[in-house]
């Protein structure tokens, strides 16, 4: 089952997509970035790059670095783990175009990580692992006492889940995804049964029209073009696809 997952997102890394500058630039970069933090604004104000600076982040899922970019340029001592060994070159190479100093490695999650880290960030990475209790043990492992593990899961409790169970959305936006697990607020408590301060905040409902918004162009659909701001909100905050979750090691 591993093998399909690094199969999967070693041929087509996360975002990957999300420009069609030639990869690797400055300006594919830029690009990328600016398109990921448009669609899915919530991740600053999860993130908080800025608290980080001085502090030790393991970003576990780092893709091909944007928010590996916005840790460093923010003062973190940043450490980035992925699975594909293509994500970790393309994202070597943003940090050399951006002159920026961060450890990178090749690693799969479900081995014990080396190091101790104020915080451990994984956004859309750990529901698709096959054995993510594994994953889980090794990241409290890798946190210093009265750290923090910040991640986003799927929910199950959302328009977006709804929508996949029917047959009204495309998988993922992508096809042939090996492992993409939902989860429950409930479910997310038992994960994290071992840290305590869980908070959990549920966002993030994709408004855009999929034919455009792959050639870049930003449409809403008609129902939510139409539709209030606050009902969207609203919408979001008790359907939204992404449960942003913050816990804490506690202190022994």
């Amino acid at each position: 089952m591993i093998s399909d997952v690094y199969n999967f997102w070693n041929s087509r890394p996360c975002n990957i997509r999300h420009s069609d500058k030639e990869i690797g630039t400055k300006e594919y970069f830029l690009e990328v970035s600016k398109k990921k933090y448009k669609v899915e604004p919530h991740i600053l104000d999860f993130a908080q790059f800025e608290k980080w600076k001085g502090k030790d982040v393991l970003e576990v899922g780092c893709g091909i670095g944007t928010a590996a970019q916005s840790f460093i340029e923010n003062g973190a001592n940043y450490t980035g783990l992925d699975i594909s060994d293509y994500s970790i070159d393309i994202a070597k190479k943003r940090l050399d175009v951006f002159g920026l100093q961060g450890n990178l490695l090749v690693h799969n999650i479900e081995e014990p990580v080396q190091g101790q880290f104020d915080l451990v960030y994984s956004f859309g990475v750990l529901h698709h692992t096959p054995h993510m209790e594994t994953a889980i043990d090794n990241i409290y492992d890798a946190i210093r006492p009265g750290g923090e593990f910040r991640l986003m899961l799927y929910a199950t409790n959302s328009l977006k889940n709804y929508q996949i169970m029917d047959g009204l959305d495309q998988f993922e936006a992508q096809s042939n995804v090996p492992i993409a697990k939902t989860f429950t607020d409930d479910e997310v408590r038992a994960c994290l049964s071992k840290f305590t301060q869980i908070e959990i905040t549920q966002t993030h409902i994709f408004p855009y029209k999929i034919d455009e918004y792959k050639n870049h162009q930003y449409v809403l659909q008609d129902y939510y073009e139409k539709m209030p701001k606050p009902l969207f909100d609203c919408l979001e905050k008790h359907l939204g696809w992404h449960l942003c979750i913050k816990a804490v090691k506690p202190v022994q």
